[in-house]
Protein backbone atom coordinates (compact mmCIF):
# COMPACT_ATOMS: atom_id res chain seq x y z
CA UNK A 1 0.00 0.00 0.00
CA UNK A 2 1.43 3.28 -0.94
CA UNK A 3 0.88 6.63 1.42
CA UNK A 4 1.73 10.01 -0.03
CA UNK A 5 3.42 12.85 2.47
CA UNK A 6 4.27 16.47 2.06
CA UNK A 7 7.72 17.72 2.85
CA UNK A 8 8.90 17.16 6.65
CA UNK A 9 5.25 14.92 7.49
CA UNK A 10 7.15 11.92 7.04
CA UNK A 11 8.68 12.56 10.38
CA UNK A 12 5.79 13.43 11.61
CA UNK A 13 3.39 10.60 10.93
CA UNK A 14 1.53 8.98 13.64
CA UNK A 15 1.72 5.83 14.70
CA UNK A 16 -1.84 5.28 14.78
CA UNK A 17 -2.42 6.59 11.12
CA UNK A 18 0.46 3.50 9.98
CA UNK A 19 -1.50 0.26 12.13
CA UNK A 20 -4.93 1.90 10.87
CA UNK A 21 -3.43 1.42 7.70
CA UNK A 22 -2.27 -1.89 8.21
CA UNK A 23 -5.35 -3.33 9.62
CA UNK A 24 -7.22 -1.99 6.52
CA UNK A 25 -4.81 -4.23 4.79
CA UNK A 26 -4.68 -7.31 6.31
CA UNK A 27 -8.74 -7.31 6.82
CA UNK A 28 -9.42 -7.10 3.07
CA UNK A 29 -10.08 -10.34 1.23
CA UNK A 30 -7.13 -11.06 -0.34
CA UNK A 31 -8.73 -13.08 -3.15
CA UNK A 32 -10.18 -10.14 -4.77
CA UNK A 33 -6.66 -8.39 -5.91
CA UNK A 34 -4.57 -11.70 -5.68
CA UNK A 35 -3.08 -11.00 -9.00
CA UNK A 36 -1.00 -8.61 -10.92
CA UNK A 37 -1.62 -5.08 -9.44
CA UNK A 38 -1.04 -5.62 -5.79
CA UNK A 39 1.58 -3.71 -3.71
CA UNK A 40 2.28 -5.14 -0.35
CA UNK A 41 4.41 -2.77 1.54
CA UNK A 42 3.92 1.45 2.75
CA UNK A 43 5.59 4.26 1.31
CA UNK A 44 6.23 7.04 3.33
CA UNK A 45 8.57 9.36 0.85
CA UNK A 46 8.33 12.42 0.33
CA UNK A 47 6.79 12.34 -3.22
CA UNK A 48 6.12 16.06 -3.74
CA UNK A 49 9.76 16.37 -4.64
CA UNK A 50 9.42 13.35 -7.36
CA UNK A 51 5.83 15.07 -8.94
CA UNK A 52 7.50 18.18 -9.28
CA UNK A 53 10.80 16.64 -10.70
CA UNK A 54 9.42 14.39 -12.62
CA UNK A 55 7.48 17.45 -14.69
CA UNK A 56 10.37 19.36 -14.74
CA UNK A 57 12.29 16.34 -16.61
CA UNK A 58 9.43 16.19 -19.49
CA UNK A 59 9.25 20.03 -19.80
CA UNK A 60 13.13 20.23 -20.03
CA UNK A 61 13.06 17.52 -22.48
CA UNK A 62 10.55 19.77 -24.66
CA UNK A 63 12.98 22.80 -24.21
CA UNK A 64 16.26 21.10 -25.21
CA UNK A 65 14.34 19.37 -28.49
CA UNK A 66 13.07 22.50 -29.48
CA UNK A 67 16.75 23.82 -29.60
CA UNK A 68 18.15 20.81 -31.15
CA UNK A 69 19.01 20.58 -35.54
CA UNK A 70 16.66 18.22 -36.88
CA UNK A 71 19.74 16.94 -38.84
CA UNK A 72 21.47 15.81 -35.08
CA UNK A 73 18.26 13.80 -34.04
CA UNK A 74 17.89 11.89 -37.37
CA UNK A 75 21.29 11.20 -37.09
CA UNK A 76 21.18 10.33 -33.48
CA UNK A 77 17.89 7.77 -34.09
CA UNK A 78 19.99 6.05 -36.91
CA UNK A 79 22.72 4.87 -35.33
CA UNK A 80 22.96 1.21 -35.61
CA UNK A 81 25.19 -1.47 -34.33
CA UNK A 82 24.74 -4.83 -36.33
CA UNK A 83 25.81 -8.22 -34.61
CA UNK A 84 24.39 -11.28 -36.52
CA UNK A 85 22.22 -13.16 -38.58
CA UNK A 86 19.78 -14.99 -37.00
CA UNK A 87 17.28 -16.94 -39.15
CA UNK A 88 13.64 -18.53 -38.49
CA UNK A 89 14.12 -22.31 -38.58
CA UNK A 90 13.77 -23.31 -35.53
CA UNK A 91 10.43 -20.86 -34.95
CA UNK A 92 7.57 -23.80 -35.87
CA UNK A 93 9.74 -25.67 -33.13
CA UNK A 94 9.30 -23.22 -30.37
CA UNK A 95 5.89 -22.56 -31.06
CA UNK A 96 4.42 -26.07 -30.92
CA UNK A 97 6.61 -26.56 -27.27
CA UNK A 98 4.71 -23.43 -25.89
CA UNK A 99 1.80 -24.58 -27.64
CA UNK A 100 2.32 -28.30 -25.57
CA UNK A 101 3.07 -26.02 -22.60
CA UNK A 102 0.31 -24.58 -22.66
CA UNK A 103 -2.30 -27.35 -22.94
CA UNK A 104 -0.32 -28.43 -19.60
CA UNK A 105 -1.05 -25.15 -18.34
CA UNK A 106 -4.87 -25.83 -19.13
CA UNK A 107 -5.23 -28.88 -17.77
CA UNK A 108 -3.26 -27.73 -14.66
CA UNK A 109 -5.87 -24.81 -14.54
CA UNK A 110 -8.67 -27.78 -14.43
CA UNK A 111 -7.67 -30.00 -12.60
CA UNK A 112 -4.95 -28.80 -10.52
CA UNK A 113 -4.85 -27.23 -7.25
CA UNK A 114 -7.65 -24.56 -6.69
CA UNK A 115 -5.42 -21.55 -4.86
CA UNK A 116 -3.70 -19.16 -7.09
CA UNK A 117 -0.51 -19.27 -5.58
CA UNK A 118 -0.05 -22.79 -6.30
CA UNK A 119 -1.96 -23.61 -9.01
CA UNK A 120 0.82 -22.18 -12.32
CA UNK A 121 -1.99 -21.24 -14.97
CA UNK A 122 -3.06 -17.76 -13.39
CA UNK A 123 0.57 -17.19 -12.31
CA UNK A 124 1.97 -17.70 -15.56
CA UNK A 125 -1.15 -15.79 -17.48
CA UNK A 126 -1.07 -13.26 -15.34
CA UNK A 127 2.72 -12.65 -14.08
CA UNK A 128 4.82 -14.45 -16.53
CA UNK A 129 2.97 -13.26 -19.79
CA UNK A 130 1.25 -10.14 -18.66
CA UNK A 131 3.59 -8.38 -17.03
CA UNK A 132 7.35 -10.53 -17.84
CA UNK A 133 7.11 -10.81 -21.59
CA UNK A 134 5.39 -7.64 -21.55
CA UNK A 135 8.65 -6.40 -20.33
CA UNK A 136 10.87 -8.67 -22.36
CA UNK A 137 9.12 -7.67 -25.72
CA UNK A 138 10.05 -3.68 -25.08
CA UNK A 139 13.80 -4.31 -24.71
CA UNK A 140 14.91 -7.39 -26.96
CA UNK A 141 12.52 -7.34 -29.12
CA UNK A 142 9.16 -9.12 -31.01
CA UNK A 143 9.79 -12.39 -28.79
CA UNK A 144 6.63 -13.45 -28.59
CA UNK A 145 6.76 -14.41 -32.46
CA UNK A 146 8.66 -17.05 -31.14
CA UNK A 147 6.49 -18.10 -28.28
CA UNK A 148 3.39 -17.36 -29.18
CA UNK A 149 1.12 -21.05 -28.98
CA UNK A 150 -0.55 -20.63 -32.32
CA UNK A 151 2.16 -20.31 -35.21
CA UNK A 152 3.87 -23.96 -34.67
CA UNK A 153 -0.21 -25.78 -34.71
CA UNK A 154 -1.16 -22.94 -37.59
CA UNK A 155 1.85 -24.22 -39.70
CA UNK A 156 1.31 -27.84 -39.09
CA UNK A 157 -2.19 -28.02 -39.89
CA UNK A 158 -1.83 -26.30 -42.84
CA UNK A 159 0.62 -28.24 -44.42
CA UNK A 160 -1.12 -31.51 -43.19
CA UNK A 161 -3.92 -30.24 -45.16
CA UNK A 162 -1.95 -28.17 -48.32
CA UNK A 163 -4.45 -25.64 -48.08
CA UNK A 164 -3.77 -21.64 -48.34
CA UNK A 165 -1.18 -19.88 -46.28
CA UNK A 166 -3.22 -16.82 -46.78
CA UNK A 167 -6.47 -18.40 -45.39
CA UNK A 168 -9.98 -18.76 -47.08
CA UNK A 169 -11.16 -15.41 -46.65
CA UNK A 170 -9.77 -12.04 -46.87
CA UNK A 171 -10.56 -9.31 -44.05
CA UNK A 172 -11.64 -6.56 -45.33
CA UNK A 173 -9.44 -3.24 -44.96
CA UNK A 174 -11.62 -1.34 -43.00
CA UNK A 175 -11.99 -3.99 -40.13
CA UNK A 176 -8.53 -2.72 -39.20
CA UNK A 177 -7.57 -4.14 -35.61
CA UNK A 178 -11.28 -3.58 -34.13
CA UNK A 179 -11.48 -7.30 -33.37
CA UNK A 180 -7.95 -7.27 -31.38
CA UNK A 181 -9.44 -3.66 -29.70
CA UNK A 182 -12.61 -5.32 -28.87
CA UNK A 183 -11.14 -8.36 -27.40
CA UNK A 184 -8.27 -6.39 -25.63
CA UNK A 185 -10.90 -4.86 -23.80
CA UNK A 186 -12.82 -7.88 -23.02
CA UNK A 187 -8.93 -9.09 -21.33
CA UNK A 188 -8.90 -6.29 -19.47
CA UNK A 189 -12.07 -6.44 -18.47
CA UNK A 190 -11.54 -9.66 -17.19
CA UNK A 191 -8.54 -9.33 -15.34
CA UNK A 192 -9.39 -6.16 -13.40
CA UNK A 193 -13.30 -6.34 -13.22
CA UNK A 194 -14.38 -9.65 -12.79
CA UNK A 195 -14.85 -10.83 -9.78
CA UNK A 196 -12.36 -13.44 -9.43
CA UNK A 197 -9.96 -13.65 -12.28
CA UNK A 198 -7.61 -15.84 -10.45
CA UNK A 199 -10.00 -18.83 -10.45
CA UNK A 200 -8.10 -21.32 -12.15
CA UNK A 201 -11.02 -23.52 -13.25
CA UNK A 202 -12.62 -20.59 -15.31
CA UNK A 203 -9.16 -19.10 -16.42
CA UNK A 204 -8.14 -22.04 -17.93
CA UNK A 205 -12.23 -22.20 -19.70
CA UNK A 206 -11.43 -18.72 -20.87
CA UNK A 207 -7.99 -19.14 -22.00
CA UNK A 208 -8.91 -22.06 -23.85
CA UNK A 209 -12.11 -20.96 -25.93
CA UNK A 210 -9.66 -18.14 -27.09
CA UNK A 211 -6.88 -19.94 -28.25
CA UNK A 212 -9.58 -21.98 -30.07
CA UNK A 213 -11.18 -18.99 -31.30
CA UNK A 214 -8.03 -17.25 -32.76
CA UNK A 215 -6.84 -20.36 -34.14
CA UNK A 216 -10.01 -21.03 -36.25
CA UNK A 217 -10.05 -17.89 -37.18
CA UNK A 218 -6.16 -17.75 -38.45
CA UNK A 219 -7.34 -20.80 -40.94
CA UNK A 220 -10.33 -18.96 -41.87
CA UNK A 221 -8.18 -15.71 -42.56
CA UNK A 222 -4.14 -16.53 -42.71
CA UNK A 223 -2.15 -16.51 -39.83
CA UNK A 224 -0.29 -13.18 -40.61
CA UNK A 225 -4.13 -11.14 -41.23
CA UNK A 226 -5.76 -12.55 -38.34
CA UNK A 227 -1.96 -11.70 -36.08
CA UNK A 228 -2.19 -8.33 -36.96
CA UNK A 229 -6.11 -7.34 -36.73
CA UNK A 230 -7.69 -9.89 -34.45
CA UNK A 231 -5.03 -11.72 -31.92
CA UNK A 232 -4.88 -9.02 -29.39
CA UNK A 233 -1.66 -10.30 -27.88
CA UNK A 234 0.30 -10.48 -31.00
CA UNK A 235 -0.75 -6.93 -31.84
CA UNK A 236 0.14 -5.25 -28.18
CA UNK A 237 3.09 -7.49 -28.13
CA UNK A 238 4.33 -6.43 -31.78
CA UNK A 239 3.62 -2.62 -30.61
CA UNK A 240 5.65 -2.70 -27.69
CA UNK A 241 8.45 -4.48 -29.36
CA UNK A 242 8.94 -1.81 -31.00
CA UNK A 243 10.67 0.00 -28.58
CA UNK A 244 13.41 -2.06 -27.56
CA UNK A 245 16.93 -2.22 -28.79
CA UNK A 246 17.16 -4.84 -30.35
CA UNK A 247 16.32 -4.89 -34.09
CA UNK A 248 15.70 -7.90 -36.47
CA UNK A 249 15.74 -6.54 -40.25
CA UNK A 250 13.78 -8.91 -43.04
CA UNK A 251 17.24 -10.56 -44.19
CA UNK A 252 17.11 -11.97 -40.41
CA UNK A 253 20.12 -9.88 -39.35
CA UNK A 254 20.07 -8.33 -35.52
CA UNK A 255 21.35 -5.27 -34.29
CA UNK A 256 21.26 -2.38 -31.52
CA UNK A 257 20.15 0.68 -31.35
CA UNK A 258 18.17 3.65 -29.47
CA UNK A 259 15.15 3.02 -27.14
CA UNK A 260 12.20 4.05 -29.37
CA UNK A 261 14.37 4.52 -32.51
CA UNK A 262 12.09 1.78 -34.29
CA UNK A 263 8.83 3.61 -33.59
CA UNK A 264 10.17 6.37 -35.82
CA UNK A 265 9.95 4.48 -38.71
CA UNK A 266 6.51 3.11 -38.36
CA UNK A 267 4.05 4.27 -40.37
CA UNK A 268 0.76 6.29 -39.24
CA UNK A 269 -2.14 3.93 -37.47
CA UNK A 270 -5.60 3.79 -38.42
CA UNK A 271 -8.05 4.68 -36.02
CA UNK A 272 -8.27 0.83 -34.63
CA UNK A 273 -4.79 0.77 -34.17
CA UNK A 274 -4.91 4.57 -32.63
CA UNK A 275 -7.78 3.13 -30.37
CA UNK A 276 -5.80 -0.15 -29.35
CA UNK A 277 -3.02 1.46 -28.13
CA UNK A 278 -4.85 4.56 -25.77
CA UNK A 279 -6.58 1.52 -24.58
CA UNK A 280 -3.67 -0.58 -23.83
CA UNK A 281 -2.56 2.69 -21.47
CA UNK A 282 -5.81 3.52 -20.60
CA UNK A 283 -6.49 -0.41 -18.77
CA UNK A 284 -3.40 -0.07 -17.27
CA UNK A 285 -3.86 3.38 -15.73
CA UNK A 286 -7.59 2.67 -14.39
CA UNK A 287 -6.09 -0.65 -12.88
CA UNK A 288 -4.38 1.72 -10.26
CA UNK A 289 -6.65 4.13 -10.13
CA UNK A 290 -9.52 1.78 -9.44
CA UNK A 291 -7.69 0.80 -6.14
CA UNK A 292 -7.33 4.00 -4.53
CA UNK A 293 -9.14 5.55 -1.45
CA UNK A 294 -9.80 8.96 -3.87
CA UNK A 295 -11.80 6.43 -6.44
CA UNK A 296 -13.64 4.46 -4.07
CA UNK A 297 -14.63 7.37 -2.46
CA UNK A 298 -16.48 8.44 -5.52
CA UNK A 299 -18.98 5.99 -5.19
CA UNK A 300 -19.49 5.99 -1.75
CA UNK A 301 -17.30 3.13 -0.22
CA UNK A 302 -15.20 2.96 2.50
CA UNK A 303 -12.17 1.54 1.66
CA UNK A 304 -10.85 -0.05 5.04
CA UNK A 305 -14.28 -1.95 4.96
CA UNK A 306 -13.75 -3.11 1.08
CA UNK A 307 -16.55 -5.04 0.39
CA UNK A 308 -15.17 -7.16 -2.63
CA UNK A 309 -14.72 -6.81 -6.24
CA UNK A 310 -18.24 -8.00 -6.69
CA UNK A 311 -19.87 -5.12 -5.26
CA UNK A 312 -17.60 -3.06 -7.38
CA UNK A 313 -18.63 -4.07 -10.93
CA UNK A 314 -20.74 -2.16 -12.02
CA UNK A 315 -18.17 0.99 -10.87
CA UNK A 316 -15.36 -0.63 -12.12
CA UNK A 317 -16.90 -0.97 -15.70
CA UNK A 318 -17.83 2.70 -16.45
CA UNK A 319 -14.43 3.47 -15.00
CA UNK A 320 -12.56 1.22 -17.47
CA UNK A 321 -14.93 2.76 -20.31
CA UNK A 322 -14.44 6.86 -18.82
CA UNK A 323 -10.72 6.21 -18.50
CA UNK A 324 -10.27 5.25 -22.35
CA UNK A 325 -12.69 7.79 -23.66
CA UNK A 326 -10.83 10.64 -21.72
CA UNK A 327 -7.56 9.54 -22.32
CA UNK A 328 -9.15 9.10 -26.37
CA UNK A 329 -10.15 12.16 -26.18
CA UNK A 330 -7.81 14.36 -24.58
CA UNK A 331 -5.07 13.21 -26.87
CA UNK A 332 -7.22 14.00 -29.97
CA UNK A 333 -7.62 17.39 -28.58
CA UNK A 334 -3.85 18.48 -27.58
CA UNK A 335 -3.08 16.62 -31.50
CA UNK A 336 -5.61 18.32 -33.02
CA UNK A 337 -4.69 21.75 -31.09
CA UNK A 338 -0.90 21.27 -31.71
CA UNK A 339 -1.90 21.10 -35.57
CA UNK A 340 -3.61 24.43 -35.43
CA UNK A 341 -0.69 26.18 -33.80
CA UNK A 342 1.68 24.74 -36.48
CA UNK A 343 -0.58 25.80 -39.33
CA UNK A 344 -0.20 22.23 -40.74
CA UNK A 345 -2.41 20.34 -43.72
CA UNK A 346 -2.32 16.67 -42.31
CA UNK A 347 -5.48 15.64 -40.91
CA UNK A 348 -6.56 14.93 -37.56
CA UNK A 349 -6.30 11.18 -38.34
CA UNK A 350 -2.72 11.08 -40.25
CA UNK A 351 -1.36 13.73 -37.27
CA UNK A 352 -2.74 11.08 -34.38
CA UNK A 353 -1.32 8.28 -36.03
CA UNK A 354 1.61 9.20 -36.47
CA UNK A 355 1.93 10.73 -32.48
CA UNK A 356 0.06 8.20 -31.03
CA UNK A 357 3.39 6.08 -31.39
CA UNK A 358 4.89 8.17 -28.39
CA UNK A 359 2.20 6.15 -26.56
CA UNK A 360 4.20 2.92 -26.09
CA UNK A 361 7.45 4.58 -24.12
CA UNK A 362 4.58 5.81 -21.43
CA UNK A 363 2.69 2.69 -21.76
CA UNK A 364 5.31 0.49 -20.73
CA UNK A 365 7.12 2.44 -18.39
CA UNK A 366 3.30 2.16 -16.96
CA UNK A 367 3.90 -1.52 -17.26
CA UNK A 368 7.47 -1.53 -15.71
CA UNK A 369 6.19 0.45 -12.52
CA UNK A 370 2.40 -1.12 -12.20
CA UNK A 371 3.76 -4.54 -12.20
CA UNK A 372 7.20 -4.17 -11.08
CA UNK A 373 6.61 -6.30 -7.34
CA UNK A 374 4.05 -8.72 -8.83
CA UNK A 375 7.12 -10.09 -11.19
CA UNK A 376 9.05 -10.10 -7.74
CA UNK A 377 6.76 -11.87 -5.73
CA UNK A 378 4.04 -13.81 -8.06
CA UNK A 379 7.20 -14.58 -10.08
CA UNK A 380 9.08 -16.51 -7.13
CA UNK A 381 5.35 -18.66 -7.01
CA UNK A 382 5.21 -19.03 -10.52
CA UNK A 383 8.73 -20.66 -10.41
CA UNK A 384 7.54 -23.20 -7.62
CA UNK A 385 3.90 -24.18 -8.87
CA UNK A 386 5.69 -24.73 -12.26
CA UNK A 387 7.69 -27.52 -10.54
CA UNK A 388 4.58 -29.21 -9.49
CA UNK A 389 1.79 -27.91 -11.75
CA UNK A 390 -1.04 -30.40 -10.50
CA UNK A 391 0.09 -29.86 -6.85
CA UNK A 392 0.87 -34.54 -7.04
CA UNK A 393 3.95 -33.62 -5.24
CA UNK A 394 6.41 -33.29 -8.29
CA UNK A 395 9.93 -31.23 -8.38
CA UNK A 396 10.24 -31.40 -11.99
CA UNK A 397 12.89 -28.74 -12.35
CA UNK A 398 13.83 -28.31 -8.69
CA UNK A 399 12.14 -25.20 -7.25
CA UNK A 400 8.96 -26.85 -5.73
CA UNK A 401 10.16 -26.76 -2.60
CA UNK A 402 11.86 -22.99 -3.08
CA UNK A 403 11.22 -20.37 -0.07
CA UNK A 404 9.41 -17.23 -1.53
CA UNK A 405 10.77 -14.49 -0.12
CA UNK A 406 8.16 -11.91 -0.35
CA UNK A 407 10.37 -9.66 2.14
CA UNK A 408 11.98 -8.60 -1.24
CA UNK A 409 9.26 -5.58 -1.79
CA UNK A 410 8.71 -4.95 2.34
CA UNK A 411 10.35 -2.92 4.74
CA UNK A 412 11.76 0.66 4.75
CA UNK A 413 14.83 -0.04 2.16
CA UNK A 414 12.97 -2.18 -0.31
CA UNK A 415 9.92 0.53 -0.83
CA UNK A 416 12.81 3.50 -0.90
CA UNK A 417 14.47 2.10 -3.81
CA UNK A 418 11.16 -0.15 -5.34
CA UNK A 419 9.54 3.09 -5.57
CA UNK A 420 12.28 5.25 -7.32
CA UNK A 421 12.93 2.41 -9.65
CA UNK A 422 9.00 2.96 -10.19
CA UNK A 423 9.19 6.82 -10.38
CA UNK A 424 12.02 6.61 -12.54
CA UNK A 425 10.46 4.67 -14.93
CA UNK A 426 7.71 6.80 -15.15
CA UNK A 427 9.19 9.62 -15.50
CA UNK A 428 12.37 7.69 -18.02
CA UNK A 429 9.31 6.97 -20.36
CA UNK A 430 7.47 10.17 -20.22
CA UNK A 431 10.71 11.81 -21.53
CA UNK A 432 11.25 9.28 -23.90
CA UNK A 433 7.78 9.85 -25.25
CA UNK A 434 8.96 13.56 -25.95
CA UNK A 435 11.69 12.68 -27.83
CA UNK A 436 9.67 10.01 -30.16
CA UNK A 437 6.95 12.74 -30.52
CA UNK A 438 9.51 15.32 -31.64
CA UNK A 439 10.91 13.27 -33.83
CA UNK A 440 7.53 12.64 -36.17
CA UNK A 441 7.27 16.28 -35.23
CA UNK A 442 9.58 16.83 -37.72
CA UNK A 443 8.06 14.45 -40.26
CA UNK A 444 4.76 16.56 -39.95
CA UNK A 445 6.11 19.81 -39.99
CA UNK A 446 9.85 20.21 -41.44
CA UNK A 447 10.38 23.79 -40.04
CA UNK A 448 11.63 23.88 -36.62
CA UNK A 449 9.37 26.48 -35.32
CA UNK A 450 6.44 24.88 -36.55
CA UNK A 451 7.21 21.21 -35.11
CA UNK A 452 7.81 22.87 -31.85
CA UNK A 453 4.40 24.78 -31.92
CA UNK A 454 2.63 21.81 -32.74
CA UNK A 455 3.96 19.54 -29.41
CA UNK A 456 3.28 21.99 -27.09
CA UNK A 457 -0.31 21.17 -26.39
CA UNK A 458 1.04 17.54 -26.53
CA UNK A 459 4.08 17.66 -24.20
CA UNK A 460 0.90 19.30 -21.92
CA UNK A 461 -0.80 16.52 -21.92
CA UNK A 462 2.55 13.97 -20.92
CA UNK A 463 3.26 16.42 -18.09
CA UNK A 464 -0.30 16.00 -16.60
CA UNK A 465 0.46 12.46 -16.79
CA UNK A 466 3.75 11.91 -15.32
CA UNK A 467 2.31 13.55 -12.24
CA UNK A 468 -1.33 11.14 -12.55
CA UNK A 469 1.52 8.14 -12.68
CA UNK A 470 3.54 9.40 -10.10
CA UNK A 471 0.17 10.37 -7.74
CA UNK A 472 -0.52 6.81 -8.44
CA UNK A 473 2.40 5.42 -7.08
CA UNK A 474 1.68 7.61 -4.09
CA UNK A 475 -1.66 7.68 -3.08
CA UNK A 476 -3.26 4.79 -0.48
CA UNK A 477 -4.51 1.92 -2.32
CA UNK A 478 -6.71 -1.04 -1.04
CA UNK A 479 -5.04 -5.13 -2.31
Amino acid sequence: MSGRTEGGAVECLSSRMLLTCLAATLSLPTSAFAHASDRGHFLLLPTGYYLVGGAFAVAVSFLVLALLPAASLDRFWRRRLPLFIFGDSARTTSSLISFAGFVILIAAGLFGSRDPLSNPLPLVIWTLLWAGITLLQGVFGDLWSWLNPWYGPWRLVSRLSGGNNEGRWRLPRWLGCWPAVILFFAFAWFELIDPAPDDPAPLALAAGLYWLFSFLAMLAFGYRAWSRSGEFLTVFFSMVARFAVVERTEDGRLGLCWPGAKLLAAEPLPTSGIAFLLLALSSVSFDGLSKTFFWLGLFGINPLEFPGRTAVIGSGTFGLVLTFVLLAAVFLLAVWFGQRLAGGDHTLRQAAGLLVWSIVPIALAYHVAHYLTTLLVDGQYALAALSDPFALGWNLFGTADMQIEAGIVAGADSAWWLWNVQAGAIILGHVLAVLVAHGFAWRLHPQPSRAALSQFPLTLLMIAYTVFGLWLLATPTVG
